[in-house]
């Protein structure tokens, strides 16, 4: 029974899967970033557009099941990374996942018309504060490395929609917020009208960051931006409608697959023994290691050096 009017069972059933993939393969950052790449590619190379689109739509969430800053919340990064790279290649560009580190833009995109760096940024629903610095509108300008154009690709929901000084500084220094909303409206657009229909869109939507006056006003950012693309073609007016639905259903989705995990563990709390529940806690504070650390403190002989 289809629970959703957009997004399929078959497209939640996916979100488990990798849910659960990338806490398998999480370990060796190195290798299990490639093999997440790989493993994605495959399966929209397999299953087309759905795919694609199951995963722009349901992406946006961090799984609150992982831990902060574990190895799988990174994996996960590098996921969503793979799956916008994955999303300017099917519209027709030529797209990397970049390996370097620090200081850099994860994802670089070229055309024969331009070429962009670009980020995908993802938060956990349950994170209750979020500052300019969290989207790297500034340091994308930055990452550039000579390229006209960067984009920061967020969660529509997890956007400023009054002020911020992300709008400020998108406009200021050629930096294009987008959502993975926007995106899918592209992949679709794809197979609709062809690769150069949407590859001459998304440059529209860079050349309309880049004239705007810089401003923290998001009404005046997303007017801009929706208009260019709204304005593009009777299709995309089309495209847009669903997309708005899907937008809406997504967030339910991610709320009720973080909402199950903590009702779970809710449970497995209160099953606890009253043995069970003080050594957990004395784990959680991690008072052990901080006994031995502090045990392991000793005199470091500077004082004898003359």
């Amino acid at each position: 029974m289809k629970i959703y009017e957009i997004i399929s069972n078959a497209a939640i059933e996916r979100r488990h899967y990798w849910i659960e993939e990338i806490v398998t393969l999480s370990g060796h950052f190195g290798a299990d970033s490639s093999r997440v790449e790989d493993e994605l590619s495959s399966e929209i190379r397999q299953n087309g557009l759905d795919s694609l689109l199951g995963h722009l739509r349901l992406c946006s969430a961090i799984p609150e099941s992982y831990r902060h800053d574990s190895s799988e919340e990174k994996l996960y990064s590098k996921y969503t990374d793979a799956l916008i790279s994955e999303c300017y290649s099917w519209i027709g560009l030529e797209s990397v996942v970049l390996t370097e580190r620090a200081d850099s833009a994860d994802v670089e995109a070229v055309t024969d018309e331009y070429s962009f760096v670009a980020d995908a940024k993802v938060f956990r629903l349950s994170r209750t504060a979020k500052n300019q610095k969290d989207f790297k509108v500034q340091a994308m300008d930055g990452w550039k490395r000579g390229k006209p154009f960067a984009m920061v690709v967020c969660p529509l929901y997890q956007l400023p929609s009054r002020t911020s000084q992300i709008y400020q500084q998108a406009a200021a220094r050629n930096v294009c917020i987008f959502s993975y909303s926007h995106l899918s409206v592209l992949a679709r657009l794809t197979e609709i009208e062809g690769k150069e229909a949407a590859i001459n869109l998304l440059h529209e939507v860079f050349n309309t960051v880049q004239a705007m006056n810089p401003s923290k006003n998001a009404n005046a950012y997303w007017q801009a931006v929706n208009r260019a693309m709204l304005r593009y073609s009777d299709a995309v007016n089309n495209l847009w409608e669903t997309e708005k639905i899907a937008t809406i259903e997504s967030i339910v989705v991610s709320k009720e697959i973080a909402l199950k995990y903590y009702a779970s563990k809710r449970e497995e709390i209160m099953r606890l023994s009253h043995r069970e529940a003080i050594e957990q806690l004395i784990e959680m504070h991690k008072i052990n290691s901080r006994i031995d650390k502090i045990r392991s403190v000793s005199d470091n002989l500077i004082m004898n050096i003359g």
